[in-house]
């Protein structure tokens, strides 16, 4: 079977976000964990990495963090893997107060990680989910993000 890092990654989402976090942390434990899942060893070394790289300086994650007042500009590279679609959302989700301007660069950082060719919407929501519950004091954040990740759509216009 042929899996993606954002599959593995979303399985260990859903699997473990429950869990304290401690328990979830061990990369061996995990690592068996999702061999036996069946995902493939080169899919589940690259999410354990890109999860590393996640939390790898929550305090200082880019050298020059973005201000309130940032405008975003994206690069060529960006534009052609992250659609007028996906950053038309990640823009929305700055404006609604979900995504802080340096949480805003993570999720592009953690998009751009992925080994997905050209990203869509739903992998902005799942990785804007996943960093919003990696960072300490985003609880609020997180919940209304899971709740524009789980919403189902009616199709009823309110």
């Amino acid at each position: 079977m042929n899996h993606s890092v954002l599959d593995v990654l979303m399985y260990l989402f859903e699997t473990f976000s429950e869990q304290e976090h401690e328990e979830a942390t061990d990369q061996d434990v995990l690592r068996q964990e999702l061999l036996r899942a069946g995902f493939g060893e080169p899919e589940v070394d690259r999410a354990l990495g890109w999860l590393e790289d996640l939390n790898r300086d929550p305090d200082h994650p880019f050298p020059s963090a973005p201000t309130e007042r940032s405008l975003r500009l994206f690069s060529s590279l960006e534009m052609s893997r992250l659609d007028t679609a996906c950053r038309g959302y990640l823009i929305y989700l700055g404006h609604i107060g979900i995504l802080s301007p340096l949480n805003r660069e993570i999720v592009i950082d953690r998009l751009m990680a992925l080994d997905a060719g050209e990203i869509d919407v739903e992998q902005v929501k799942w990785v804007t989910l996943m960093v919003l519950f990696s960072q300490a004091g985003q609880e609020g954040a997180f919940a209304r993000m899971e709740d524009l990740v789980f919403e189902e759509n009616t199709g009823l216009v309110n």
